[in-house]
This record gives C-alpha cells, sequence and structure tokens, in this order.
C-alpha cells in the first residue's frame, strides 16, 4: 500500500469517527438521525437530523484543532450543501417551506466538539 492510498484510508476512518461523534452529540441533545452521507444529484450533506418538524443539515469538519477545522468550509461546499438540502427537502411533506436549519460541527484531533448552529446563513 503507498503512502498516499494509506493516508487517504486513515483521512477517511477520521473522518467517518469525526461523523459518529457528531451524531451521537446530536442524538445526546434528544434530535433524530435521519440520514448519514445523503447523496443527491448536487452532492452529499454528511448527517441530517430531525429536531421535532425541523430538519437540521450538518456538515462535519475535522482537522487537528477547532480553529483549523472552521477554515475548512468553503463558498463552493456551501453552495454545494444548500443545493443538496433543497433536494432532500423535495420529499419532505412541506417541501421547501419545512424549517430547516445548517450547521458546521468542528471536530478537533482528540474528539472534541464544537457544534456552530445557524453557521450556514441562507443568501
Amino acid at each position: 500500500m503507498s503512502v498516499q492510498v494509506w493516508r487517504g484510508s486513515m483521512a477517511h476512518y477520521a473522518g467517518d469517527a469525526a461523523e459518529q461523534i457528531v451524531a451521537r452529540t446530536y442524538t445526546d441533545m434528544g434530535l433524530e438521525l435521519a440520514e448519514t452521507r445523503w447523496r443527491g444529484q448536487s452532492g452529499e450533506i454528511d448527517l441530517i437530523l430531525r429536531d421535532g418538524d425541523a430538519v437540521v443539515f450538518v456538515e462535519v469538519k475535522k482537522s487537528r484543532n477547532l480553529d483549523q477545522a472552521a477554515l475548512r468550509l468553503g463558498r463552493r461546499q456551501i453552495e454545494r450543501i444548500y443545493a443538496a438540502g433543497s433536494e432532500f427537502l423535495a420529499n419532505e411533506p412541506k417541501g421547501q417551506l419545512t424549517d430547516v436549519r445548517f450547521d458546521v460541527a468542528l471536530v478537533d484531533a482528540t474528539g472534541q466538539v464544537q457544534i456552530l448552529e445557524n453557521a450556514i446563513g441562507m443568501g
């Protein structure tokens, strides 16, 4: 196995672990996990949760520390998340009128989680 393949595998497993930690954090707060790595034509959403009738879309960012994790979210990725979220909402009973929130969950190398609610504002 090449070093590049090994690093890619490690990053994949670290990302999976970060998503699991974040999902557990949200479920401990009383939200219901609806989807993990939901994929639409526009792209993927890491976690989708339900908070009553509201839908919470979560982008998980992992890095050595929380500040570095926060810097990993770019404009194109935000646009992709909005588009994928819109696709997901097409199958909800209220469609685009569903109450939604776009959160970012930061995870550091020790597994510490910081949730930024409504971190990705519309517009």
